[in-house]
């Protein structure tokens, strides 16, 4: 099966930026360096056990037209939105949400002090769903099922293993697989993921080698053609996001907060927002 791993054909660490209230964080998708890999637009990683780099959070803002997921490692945050889901979440833990047409949330830490560490990723949605009615998921990690081999405990949130552990996310039209893989040092993960669908590694600790490149924390790497993704660990183990779905080919027409397939569409977006339509 050698032959049909996929490579890593791109690699990134990312930019460092701002987003929120403040809040510090690496932009590794959806940066000069790496613009989209449809379906997804954007991966934000945090991480930080300095409060001033978290604490001002994310005060009460739009999005419309694609889902955001965010996943912590580390630390508490708390999801409020204008259509009365309020939640929140602990290391392990994924808040899925589904902007769609039109929704205003809020993510605010739990917490003071401590290490507040997570991902956020931006998945698109086809343009017959973008104003379907908004929806949220939560689930806390004893409801994100494992998926466990030889030295590795994989957290599956979204897609079907091939031995048949199933993530709580379903009915996505992308067909997402999305997973946090914890891997103990030396360990091989091994999964029959296509190249129908795009696919990246995120390292958010230890280092991996993937498809003839090496990773450490805080790079991205960019799978290309193959059957099969391989991961293995470095000598001190690794956390990784692996996540892959299946590409839209729509046009991608980005404000801000606001991700449609035509201009009109964006500029209609602001207005609904304005005139309090979201």
């Amino acid at each position: 099966m050698t032959e049909a791993v996929r490579p890593i054909v791109k690699t990134t660490s990312g930019v460092k930026a701002s987003d929120g209230a403040g809040v510090k964080l690496t932009r590794l998708l959806g940066s000069p360096d790496l613009r989209a890999l449809d379906p997804f637009l954007m991966l934000d990683h945090f991480h930080s056990d300095d409060p001033g780099d978290y604490i001002a959070g994310f005060p009460p803002h739009p999005h419309r037209g694609f889902e955001t997921v965010t996943y912590m490692v580390a630390g508490r945050m708390r999801h409020r939105d204008n259509k009365g889901h309020e939640g929140v979440i602990e290391p392990g833990g994924v808040q899925w949400m589904t902007a769609a047409g039109g929704i205003v949330h809020s993510e605010m830490p739990e917490q003071e002090e401590g290490l507040m560490s997570g991902f956020q990723l931006w998945v698109n949605l086809p343009a017959a769903e973008k104003m379907k009615p908004a929806a949220y998921q939560e689930y806390d990690e004893a409801r994100v099922p494992a998926d466990e081999r030889d030295g590795v405990v994989a957290k599956i949130v979204a897609g079907r293993t091939s031995t048949g552990v199933e993530g709580p996310v379903t009915g996505v039209t992308v067909e997402p697989f999305y997973a946090e893989l914890r891997m103990a040092s030396g360990a091989v993960f091994e999964e029959a993921i296509s190249d129908e669908k795009t696919a990246f590694a995120a390292v958010h600790s230890g280092a991996i080698e993937a498809g003839g490149a090496a990773l450490s924390a805080g790079e991205l790497g960019v799978f290309g053609a193959g059957k099969t993704i391989r991961i293995t660990a470095g000598a001190d183990g690794a956390r990784v996001i692996l996540a892959a779905g299946k590409p839209i080919g729509e046009p991608i027409v980005q404000a801000g907060p606001f991700v449609m397939t035509t201009e009109a569409d964006v500029r209609q977006a602001m207005l609904d927002y304005r005139q309090g339509r979201f």
